[in-house]
């Protein structure tokens, strides 16, 4: 089968959306289909052979966050020749609704299209504003997937419709064993983050004010922070007298992300809100690493209502400390939750999860009776 999916965010900027698109094009071609994404990036940026630059990419408010999008003639004009290039049995849309390619491809294409929808979002005044206009695009998508049921609940409530549970995938295998970053995680004890460290919705200052309170408690205790942001502004939110005990490595390789999953006591996931599943707890079950999340809708689903992994109350930097220190002191426990998620984490492997995703692929392509073409009575909108 000849696959095209539509990537909605720059490739160049790492996040849970390109990551997946990433596993489960490898998953599909590992299964002997040909399959192109096409994504905004950088024209010089490096590229895995399957991708196809769709120009630079803006940074536009979305979703409680700061998302890199294309949208625009030049990017209708490079999706639309992409389609007619490709002769693609199905095309698979990520975010749809986001505008960014997946929408331009909505419009462009003719022919079975499959939408995946990721993110999670209360209704707002923007959205019912251009409900109507993305219905002329959504109409178009054959087969709809929901990464989880808070993504199902906002197709369902904001923009019409219904969809197929699959949830994000995770390459388990990719994560289970690997060398510790050196020093780590110390007889001190270690807690971890990894994500953006300048969105506030990833909870990186509720994780920041709980280590006041430990590491006064703890002189031996760190903490390992990766992913994009300033370093040095995440550091001057730290007292001085524990700042030497933080560290933030910034945006790391893939080598060295999954390396910080095992270099640390304890994983702890802080977000506010804006989840709809949470990659980052399926890669740190995958890892093994003892998790202390947030009570969020998506991530209390992950970890099976606290049975992989320790809720806390949302932002409440108190709860946090209390929990990390409980656990810190715990081996049994750490080792406990380890085992738990490690099982739990299989029903999210790639394995089971890209062969649900070739089954909707199949159903939308089996009557369609011919290849995906660029509709000539579609422009940009």
């Amino acid at each position: 089968m000849r696959i095209g999916i539509v990537c909605p965010y720059t490739w160049n900027v790492p996040g849970g959306v390109q990551q997946h698109i990433r596993d489960l094009a490898e998953a599909l071609i590992g299964y002997g289909h040909e399959v192109s994404v096409i994504s905004p990036a950088d024209e010089d940026a490096p590229l895995p052979s399957y991708v196809v630059p769709a120009g630079r990419a803006v940074p536009v408010p979305y979703n409680g966050s700061v998302a890199r999008l294309a949208f625009g003639f030049l990017s209708a004009a490079r999706v639309r020749r992409w389609i007619n290039d490709g002769g693609f049995d199905v095309l698979h849309v990520h975010e749809p609704a986001a505008p960014s390619l997946g929408l331009l491809a909505c419009w462009t294409a003719d022919g079975p299209i499959v939408g995946t929808f990721h993110a999670s979002y209360d209704k707002s005044r923007i959205v019912s504003v251009t409900a109507p206009i993305l219905r002329s695009a959504l109409e178009k998508i054959t087969g709809r997937i929901a990464v989880s049921v808070a993504a199902r609940t906002t197709l369902v409530e904001h923009l019409g419709g219904d969809a197929v549970l699959i949830p994000n995938g995770v390459a388990t295998e990719r994560y289970t064993t690997a060398e510790p970053l050196p020093g780590w995680p110390g007889e001190g004890g270690a807690l971890g983050f990894l994500g953006r460290m300048d969105e506030p919705r990833k909870g990186l200052p509720t994780l920041l004010r709980a280590f006041e309170i430990l590491g006064r408690e703890r002189p031996g205790l760190r903490l390992l922070l990766a992913g994009p942001g300033d370093v040095d502004e995440v550091l001057s939110r730290v007292s001085p007298e524990l700042r030497d005990r933080v560290v933030a490595l910034g945006l790391v390789s893939e080598e060295d992300k999954v390396r910080a999953y095992h270099s640390v006591d304890v994983f702890v996931a802080p977000n506010t809100g804006g989840e709809s599943f949470g990659i980052v707890l399926a890669e740190a079950m995958s890892a093994g690493a003892p998790i202390l999340a947030s009570d969020i809708e998506a991530f209390d689903r992950v970890l099976r209502g606290g049975r992989a992994g320790v809720l806390f109350p949302v932002g409440d930097a108190t709860a946090l400390a209390a929990a990390a220190g409980d656990l810190l002191d715990d081996s049994a426990r750490r080792k406990q939750l380890s085992a738990e998620a490690r099982t739990a984490v299989r029903d999210y492997d790639w394995s089971s999860v890209a062969r649900d995703v070739l089954r909707v692929y199949e159903t939308v392509a089996g009557g369609a009776g011919g290849v995906i073409a660029a509709d000539r009575t579609q422009g940009v909108r």
